[in-house]
């Protein structure tokens, strides 16, 4: 597949969309809350985006809290650092059952994958927030790697991000372009621990950097740097998966240029796979200036037994796990 992933306007594809989705450079779909009307409609989508090329990786963004695109029909799910913060001996089990519903709901419309779990620290940063998991590198360890578990065992990859840490920069990158003064060691230390621990306990499949810039390290955002993709994530921690661009037409990634010239940075930087949404014409910028060569081996993100898929919703487990979530928000 090619290394291009991008969003669709509606509830239905338009002729457009059918063509921009059988282009080569098009390997992937990422869904928002206006493709969302119920769930039969959502699984109509992805029947009609499938027959047009059936191997695409259709994603969304579907951590709980304020980050979830569906809603009616699908279970609302509690932001990550609000199960972060539960007491008592069960906290880790209510996790894993968290990321286990998440994606056993997604998996069960034939929805590849969330991009999930966020390992940020909580430092202030506008944009994370309860996102979450926690403040310090040991906490956010310890409950992303029970969510992540609970991930796997439905069946879907996990998606970190993002990296080397979003947390501790206040500006939002949708909207500016955050820098972040501190010195590499300050990061290393902190930022960066969840990820370094994670990736070598060998539970990350996918990766996605920060649209901010390490002022102390390097000039570019983490997405189109080197140094921070090929250097320190490939090389020094071993990280062996996929690696996703961040929006490409977020203002974080502006001081990149145009959006083709953001494509190419963030391709020579290290990025295996480009996400542009909610600007359709940058998005035909993007896959014009992509050569239709470039392909992606997309397995690793794909679910591991997809026509089991189905049978996880409205499982035994799936009703087990939903009523301790009812049971948490009624609290």
């Amino acid at each position: 597949m090619g290394p291009f992933i991008l969003d669709v306007n509606s509830y239905e594809l338009d002729g457009e969309e059918r063509e921009l989705l059988a282009h080569p450079a098009v390997g992937g779909v990422i869904f928002f809350s206006r493709n969302y009307h119920d769930r039969d409609q959502l699984s109509a989508l992805v029947k009609a985006i499938r027959a047009v090329k059936p191997g695409l990786l259709i994603t969304v963004d579907h951590e709980g809290g304020r980050v979830q695109r569906f809603r009616d029909g699908f279970f609302p799910l509690p932001a990550p650092g609000r199960l972060a913060q539960q007491g008592g001996s069960d906290k880790l089990a209510l996790l894993a059952d968290a990321g286990w519903l998440m994606a056993a709901e997604l998996l069960a419309h034939d929805i590849d994958l969330s991009f999930a779990p966020v390992l940020d620290l909580e430092r202030g940063s506008e944009v994370i927030g309860d996102r979450s998991f926690g403040s310090e590198p040991e906490e956010v360890i310890t409950h992303a790697r029970a969510y992540i578990q609970g991930m796997h065992s439905a069946g879907m990859a996990a998606v970190a991000k993002h990296f080397p840490g979003h947390g501790s920069v206040r500006a939002d990158s949708h909207k500016e372009s955050p820098v972040d003064l501190r010195d590499f060691n300050d990061i290393d230390q902190a930022d960066m621990v969840p990820f370094k621990t994670l990736i070598a306990e060998g539970l990350v499949q996918g990766m996605m950097p920060a649209h901010v810039i390490y002022s102390a390290v390097d000039d570019q955002p983490a997405g189109f740097s080197s140094f921070w993709l090929r250097q320190v994530l490939r090389q020094q921690l071993g990280f062996n998966g996929l690696i996703f661009s961040d929006d490409l037409t977020m203002e974080g990634a502006a001081v990149a240029g145009s959006y083709a010239d953001r494509a190419h940075c963030a391709l020579q930087a290290g990025c295996d796979l480009l996400l542009a949404c909610n600007n359709r014409a940058g998005a035909v910028q993007i896959i014009d200036a992509l050569p239709h060569d470039l392909q992606r081996d997309l397995s690793s993100l794909q679910p591991r037994n997809r026509a089991a898929d189905s049978s996880l919703y409205r499982s035994r487990r799936w009703q087990e796990a939903s009523e301790r979530m009812r049971r948490l928000a009624d609290a």
